[in-house]
């Protein structure tokens, strides 16, 4: 399931990742992925342990923790902390899955990739091609979002990113371990969450929805892994 959040990052905040990412040093993009991700992956990013890019990642963790559809979609255990890269001159990265388990970097942690991440830096008319494009069992979808927009779709999904024939596609991605391990459980509880609370804006908390909110944290409780 692709799930849209729009607005996670407002314009100006925006500009001002931009505006920083101007001055960063970009590296080859081949250096965070294995041998099979090296032969399909053509592109820029900064590096793990480039400052600007851990200033960068702040700002985007705290948007992430503060927004109710972020939240509820990935019932976040942890994230990894977000990197970035760059698309130019028919640079792009054939179809691939991630990789499973990631380090965190700094630490001793791993983390499961349950969800993956993508927020465009970038307006759409500011470049041709570069959209992501994942399959799952329902089709091909084809993703290229307002700058400050954000798709969250399950890890375990084929993707690609086409090739930029024009311009520079910038963005951030990253990964979640959700404490939510299966896809179609996560979706249950995030829909059963986005009906509660739109309910609860037209009828106010009835004994109905309080029941129904019983429903959703037992559930969560019994699929939780924390």
């Amino acid at each position: 399931m692709l799930i849209h959040i729009p607005q996670l990052l407002s314009k100006q905040q925006v500009a001002e990742c931009r505006a920083r990412l101007n001055q960063a040093q970009w590296v080859d993009g081949k250096a965070t992925v294995g041998v099979q991700g090296a032969q399909v992956k053509r592109n820029r990013q900064l590096a793990v342990d480039n400052p600007i890019a851990r200033e960068l990642g702040e700002i985007i963790l705290t948007a992430l923790y503060a927004n109710p559809l972020f939240m509820s979609a990935a019932l976040p255990l942890r994230v990894v902390p977000p990197l970035f890269n760059a698309y130019s001159g028919g640079e792009h990265y054939g179809f691939h899955v991630d990789g499973a388990i990631r380090l965190v970097p700094g630490s001793n942690l791993s983390l499961r990739t349950d969800v993956s991440s993508t927020l465009f830096l970038c307006e759409p008319e500011e470049y041709e091609g570069g959209e992501l494009i994942v399959q799952d069992t329902y089709g091909s979808h084809e993703v290229k979002l307002p700058a400050g927009d954000l798709i969250l779709y399950p890890s375990t999904s084929l993707h690609q990113v086409a090739p930029v024939t024009q311009g520079e596609r910038v963005c951030s991605f990253f990964w979640t371990q959700s404490m939510v391990r299966d896809d179609w459980q996560r979706n249950l509880l995030h829909e059963l969450d986005c009906n509660i609370q739109s309910l609860r804006q037209k009828v106010g908390d009835t004994e109905e929805l309080v029941g129904l909110t019983g429903h959703y944290h037992n559930l969560l409780r019994q699929w939780a892994q924390v």
